[in-house]
């Protein structure tokens, strides 16, 4: 593309179509200057206020609709693994029940830290399609399985896919809606909520009526409901990926292109959102080339410079750019450990939620597989107003993204006490609605949050290590549940516990989003 000419497209209905992308004193950025090279910081605000200038459109809603799916996906498999824990103990009697979600955890693991990374790499697109091909695959050829140990193992091979998802599919999204829309990173954890929802719901007929009461005599045959289940959510999620692959035409993202050195390719890229959303774009190379000709940056654009950077992708550098300053060592560790509480203190208590319903419904008289599932559907539904409440509160003064994230923190972790004190399923189902709705709003916070603060050539590696580090502790849940006995409310106080304290962590995190456009 010259430098010399704009790439025309249809004029502009947008209020923001006469302001210069080539503008540098945009929106304050979430990160103080200084904390990354002048030159890609230079660059990010022109490319942010080009994308300021197309607005919020055609594009971005479409994204909205297909990023989503990454978050639907992240909930749906690790609900699908609980889902089918009972019956798969009924029928292939594994020697620790729990070996099936810890099989789960160390797939997602490895996702989070692969995916991540690797998307700083290899780039958005392939990343953003391939995680949902691995998690629908192998997902699918799971429903056959012929032992435990192959139930497990595929359950292992999905979750790499599956813990790819919300790294990458976070960092995309970002990237580019403008920053006035940043708040809708926020709300897209709607569609981790409906990951429950479908999951519940589809659960709920083939394990009422395909499904073994128990171990005794539970033969294939008689227990078929959780492999029609495994099928059926196999085949949706192949389904949520040929929407992505064959439908929408993901370009990839300017930031990561500019991030890269391929500034043409990064114009290319704004332009052609511009065109899908009907207005047009001003930005032209030249805006971005210009920056590496200022003398006041020359000791950034040397030659060698330029092939140092270049020859990032091939070290550690997106790592070390994390903890470059004081600020930012500070920041990403205690990011870091937010999600490592978290995710030891989510899936002690989420992955084994069937298990609870169950046992506390036949404390209380009615454990029917079919209140059990109840139930669950009603807490997954529960879960929309979190995701939407929280989208309304990153935006409030007074509490912002930290507060609001806090908040919801602290009270997910009271609403688990309060659930030990239940002495009727209807009042545990009381207070796992409260759950439901504390910790989708703490989720869909954290979810946003954490790629805010990340400025976009290290933003997969950030999300992949914070990921990591909760996929990480996700795995030590179900060695804790192995020697807790899950007949008492053990696990529940520790769960609780570890969300008190990262609710009151939370506080301490040096950067608020609010108001400010991500780098």
């Amino acid at each position: 593309m010259s430098s010399a000419k704009h790439v025309s497209v249809e004029a502009s209905s947008s209020p923001q179509s006469s302001k210069s992308a080539t503008a540098v004193d945009g929106p304050a950025s979430v990160i103080a200057e200084g904390n990354f090279d002048p030159v890609y910081e230079a660059k990010a605000r022109v490319l942010n206020n080009a994308m300021s200038e197309i607005g919020f459109g055609k594009y971005h809603k479409a994204l909205f609709v297909v990023a989503g799916f990454g978050w639907l996906a992240d909930n749906l498999w690790p609900q699908v693994t609980a889902i089918i824990l009972p019956s798969v103990i009924n029928e292939l009697n594994p020697p620790r029940t729990v070996y099936l979600t810890l099989a789960q955890n160390l797939g997602l693991a490895v996702g989070a830290a692969g995916w991540g990374v690797g998307s700083d790499i290899i780039g958005r697109r392939w990343a953003f399609n391939l995680t949902l091909l691995i998690a629908g695959v192998f997902g699918l050829v799971a429903g056959a399985s012929p032992s435990f140990t192959a139930v497990a193992v595929l359950a292992a091979l999905w979750s790499v896919g599956v813990g790819g998802n919300l790294p990458v599919d976070s960092a995309v999204f970002l990237e580019f809606i403008p920053g006035t829309h940043q708040y809708l990173l926020t709300v897209m954890s709607v569609w981790w909520a409906f990951g429950q929802i479908l999951a519940s719901a589809v659960a709920w007929p083939l394990m009422a009526n395909y499904a073994c009461e128990g171990p005794e005599g539970c033969t294939r045959s008689k227990n078929m409901g959780w492999r029609y289940f495994v099928f059926a959510m196999g085949g949706f999620t192949l389904l949520m990926f040929l929407l992505r692959f064959l439908v929408f035409d993901l370009h990839e993202s300017p930031k990561f292109l500019m991030g890269r050195g391929r500034d043409a390719e990064a114009v290319e890229s704004i332009h052609a959102v511009a065109k899908y959303n009907g207005v047009e774009s001003t930005l032209v190379l030249e805006d971005l080339t210009k920056i590496d000709t200022d003398e006041s940056r020359a000791q950034y654009t040397t030659i060698n410079a330029a092939v140092e950077r270049n020859l990032e992708k091939f070290k550690l550098n997106h790592i070390r750019a994390l903890f470059a300053t004081k600020e930012l060592v500070f920041s990403t560790s205690l990011v870091m450990a937010l999600w490592a509480l978290i995710g030891l203190a989510f899936p002690l208590y989420n992955a084994f939620l069937p298990y609870y319903l169950a046992s506390r419904g036949a404390e209380a008289g009615d454990s029917s597989t079919s209140i059990t599932f109840r139930n669950y559907l009603i807490i997954a539904i529960c879960g929309i107003p979190g995701s939407l409440l929280a989208g309304i509160a990153v935006e409030l003064p007074l509490l912002g993204r930290k507060g609001a994230m806090s908040l919801s923190t602290f009270l997910t972790g009271i609403f688990l006490f309060a659930g030990t004190t239940a002495r009727t399923s209807n009042a545990l189902l009381g207070w796992n609605c409260g759950y439901s709705i504390t910790s989708g709003a703490m989720y869909g916070i954290l979810y946003s949050y954490t790629p805010e603060i990340f400025p976009t050539k290290d933003r997969g590696t950030g999300n992949g290590l914070a990921a990591t580090a909760n996929r990480i502790f996700g795995i030590i849940a179900p060695i804790i549940a192995m020697y807790a006995d899950l007949s008492t409310p053990v696990p529940i106080y520790i769960s609780g516990s570890l969300f008190l304290v990262a609710g009151l962590l939370m506080l301490a995190l040096p950067y608020e989003p609010r108001g400010k456009t991500s780098l």
